[in-house]
């Protein structure tokens, strides 16, 4: 199970800086996750200040 990034994201990019496998990018209105290079780690779901990493 790979995360995602909802729209609540606010693009501060945090979540792309603690990613292990670089999997996160910045997308037109939010960052989003490779979810085929995603490992599950939860690694921006921790450091994400609105919440907006979650498990799909």
């Amino acid at each position: 199970m790979a995360y995602k990034i909802e729209d609540t994201c606010i693009s501060c990019g945090a979540c792309a800086g603690e990613c292990p496998v670089g999997c996160i990018s910045d997308g037109d209105s939010k960052y989003d996750i490779d979810a085929n290079s995603c490992i599950d780690c939860g690694a921006c779901a921790s450091v994400c200040p609105v919440d907006a990493a979650k498990p799909e």
